[in-house]
């Protein structure tokens, strides 16, 4: 298999969506109007908010069938959300370490696994492959029976699924600490392990498939587009990179990237934009302002991302006119974001004030506008005048931070904060936790971002200058690796205040609310703190 052989089957794809897409209308499956925007509010609510983390605040017009959905994903949606706890706590644990060992080389030096090569590789698969898929699918898992208006079925195959999926990612993360990796970014976990992440894959998404045929609306809405796509991408990416013996040399690289670039945004992208799309028209009690600028945004991405990969091999010996479709697909790219930027500001025009009491819609709304400055960031990134600079950088880890984290977990921890009062039946305990989980994680990503990205660009104009010697370009760096790693402790610190928080719902710890644990204090019911 060649890259020519890649890309026009990449191509024959999106000419296959194009003709999906066509059928689709004809079938009225992407009715523009705003009767479709309305789809998410069910028959007995009319457009009534649901208050932000709240299970008994709507209990007066809550559906029945929004009820039955609910009850009938709670017990599937909280196991994957515990998944996603544990493996948030040991990739952020992982992700401090490695970045203290920038700075501090001989720290833990003496512990093999410890070592930055295998503890930051740690760090990359338990986010890739446990905080974010783990999150994202258990979100998908309590979406889809709210949006098809039908109880889930076959939750037992996504228990299973589940299973075999955790006990890959823990069998590959202790190949990668023992010092057994594929040596490729995204693609480190040993192929003979990766047959589990198949195997549970495929479980996981039998009760999704099973939903939807089982639907009971006429009208899919552009979040089950996004969830369902994605559970169709990631598979089809996940195959075809990790098939053993087939890719070789530059097609081995150009393979690399075009995985995981896309795994990003074919995947998590995706659940992360369907949980937006529902969830901040859903709190605010009015739907999306343009439905037809949220379907332009859908086929614009499925459309234009496949081939943004390339772009990170600009430089390299791959052929020219590879890294100009790439950075042509990365410019593309710009349609899709500002469709979803409009879209967003209009809908939350007039309601901004509600930002200051819900936890589901402040992290939504950060998580949408990172979304954006991301997107844009990686577009002109993918220029050659400025990917000179940056590449080979930490400029680019600070980039990967901005999408995979003030974007994507963002949105997702805004839809924990939303969910877990429902399939619980309790309110989050405490206000406080969910106040420092949200600040400590802004200003966390706030000066890693900022730190590595000033770091990241003197670092890459230092490499340029050839009357300068290369260690020139490694030193400079080191105040702003410390800034990282303050930073990333933020980041730590945020997720435990969320853990802890989760973890007084499960266990029915702390202060039991009656109303809704709002950000606002003057909102606040009495009990509790």
């Amino acid at each position: 298999m060649n890259t020519v052989a890649i890309l026009l089957s990449a191509f024959l794809l999106s000419v296959i969506a194009l003709g999906a897409f066509i059928w689709s209308m004809q079938k009225g499956w992407f009715d523009t109007s705003s009767a479709a925007a309305r789809v998410i509010f069910h028959d007995a609510e009319g457009t009534h908010p649901e208050d932000p983390a709240s299970a008994r605040g709507d209990a007066g017009v809550a559906d029945p069938s929004r009820a039955a959905a609910d009850q009938s994903s709670a017990p599937v949606v909280f196991l994957f959300i515990c998944c996603a706890m544990v493996w948030l706590l040991v990739a952020s644990t992982a992700g401090l370490t490695a970045s203290i060992k920038l700075h501090a080389p001989d720290w833990l030096a003496s512990v093999p696994w410890l070592t930055f090569g295998r503890i930051r590789t740690i760090h990359l698969n338990a986010v890739a492959y446990g905080w974010a898929p783990m999150a994202g699918l258990g979100i998908a898992m309590f979406l889809l029976p709210r949006l098809l208006r039908t109880p889930l079925v076959g939750a037992r195959w996504a228990v299973l699924g589940a299973a075999l999926w955790n006990a890959g990612l823990i069998a590959g993360i202790g190949s990668i600490g023992a010092g057994i990796s594929d040596g490729l970014e995204w693609l480190e976990i040993p192929w003979q392990v990766d047959i589990l992440f198949v195997i549970g894959g495929a479980f996981v998404g039998i009760p999704l498939v099973l939903t939807l045929v089982n639907r009971k609306v006429d009208h899919l809405y552009v979040s089950v587009w996004y969830m369902g796509c994605a559970l169709f991408w990631f598979p089809v990416l996940f195959l075809v990179a990790n098939i053993p013996g087939l890719h070789f040399g530059v097609e081995q690289a150009t393979m690399n990237w075009w995985f995981g670039h896309n795994v990003l945004g074919l995947f998590y992208t995706p659940l992360a934009l369907a949980s937006i799309y529902y969830f901040l028209p859903k709190v605010i009690g009015q739907p999306v302002k343009s439905y037809g600028l949220s379907l332009l945004g859908f086929w614009a991405l499925a459309f234009f991302y496949g081939q943004v990969g390339g772009h990170h091999l600009v430089g390299g010996p791959v052929p020219g006119w590879l890294i100009t479709l790439s950075i042509v697909q990365s410019m593309m790219m710009l349609i899709p974001v500002i469709a979803f930027s409009i879209n967003q500001h209009q809908t939350l025009r007039g309601n901004f004030h509600r930002l200051i009491d819900s936890p589901t819609l402040r992290f939504m709304t950060f998580g949408g506008m990172m979304y954006t400055l991301s997107s844009i960031q990686g577009s002109f990134e993918a220029l050659r005048a400025v990917n000179r600079v940056t590449h080979f950088t930490h400029y680019t880890v600070a980039h990967a931070h901005l999408g995979l984290y003030a974007f994507v977990s963002f949105a997702f921890f805004g839809a924990i904060y939303f969910i877990v009062p429902r399939i619980t039946g309790r309110e989050w305990p405490y206000r406080w936790l969910i106040y420092a989980h949200f600040w400590l994680a802004v200003g966390g990503i706030g000066v890693y971002f900022v730190g590595l990205s000033i770091g990241g660009w003197l670092q890459g104009e230092a490499m340029l200058d050839a009357a300068r010697a290369f260690m020139e370009s490694v030193t400079l760096t080191v105040p702003y690796l410390k800034a990282r790693s303050v930073g990333g402790a933020m980041m730590l610190a945020s997720h435990l205040c969320f853990v802890a928080n989760f973890v007084c719902v499960a266990f029915g710890l702390g202060p039991n609310r009656s109303r809704p644990a709002l950000f606002h204090q003057g909102n606040q019911p009495a009990e509790g703190v």
